[in-house]
């Protein structure tokens, strides 16, 4: 398998949590309550912000459960903050108490690991090369149109699945998402064109802290390629 294309070339990872609890980087979570879902994604890279910021996982009182829990226990109170996604458990956490939130972007603070990418086998590369170039330059086609208007790409999404999820919702939630399509060495280049640089430091972190195996960080090449957007 390789990738192809790579969307979200920052990563929604953050710490959430009502704004009312004065937490506006990560050292000031010291001596607070985080919750957290073991073994989730989030929960991979935590150690590696910690690591970042200076903060031992002893200086916080930890809650674990699963997604609902996580929010819920920030809704409730029982929690200062949760790992969760930028775009998405925050915008509950305000709907659900109708107080802003504060959420605070990993990236921010030098975790940024890539996600939400085109994943293809090998084979159906070298077999159809014609089909994942169209592929890529529909997707990426339609990705430009969600940057371009984000109510639309939010209606034809409901017009195909009505059952998606609250339009409002829906569409804050895009709009949080969009610049998360582009890094400053991005900027100018269509969607799905990921740096060098970036994704070979998402891959030295999956090494470190996810259990891929130690070689891959020296041959991040070998996991994506570009070839197949179109120009």
């Amino acid at each position: 398998m390789i990738t192809t294309g790579v969307l979200l070339q920052k990563s929604p990872m953050a710490l959430i949590g009502l704004t009312e609890r004065n937490i506006r980087t990560p050292t000031e979570m010291r001596g607070k309550t985080v919750a957290i879902t073991p073994g989730d994604s989030l929960s991979l890279v935590w150690p590696l912000l910690l690591k970042k910021i200076g903060l031992k996982e002893d200086e916080l009182t930890i809650v674990s459960g699963d997604a609902q829990t996580k929010l819920n226990a920030v809704i409730n109170g029982r929690a200062d903050l949760m790992l969760g996604y930028l775009m998405d458990q925050n915008l509950r956490i305000e709907k659900a108490t109708g107080k802003p939130v504060t959420a605070i972007p990993f990236s921010d603070y030098g975790v940024n690991l890539v996600s939400s990418c085109i994943v293809v086998s090998k084979d159906m590369l070298k077999n159809k090369p014609d089909l994942a170039r169209r592929f890529m330059k529909a997707a990426t086609r339609a990705v430009q149109a969600a940057e371009n208007d984000p109510e639309a790409a939010v209606d034809a999404m409901l017009k195909a699945y009505p059952k998606a999820g609250d339009r409002k919702l829906l569409i804050d939630g895009l709009k949080l998402t969009l610049p998360l399509y582009h890094t400053d060495e991005t900027r100018n280049e269509p969607p799905f064109r990921v740096s060098p640089t970036n994704f070979a430091d998402s891959v030295s972190m999956l090494v470190e802290y996810a259990g891929v195996e130690k070689s891959a960080a020296g041959r991040p090449k070998d996991f994506y390629t570009l070839d197949y957007l179109p120009k």
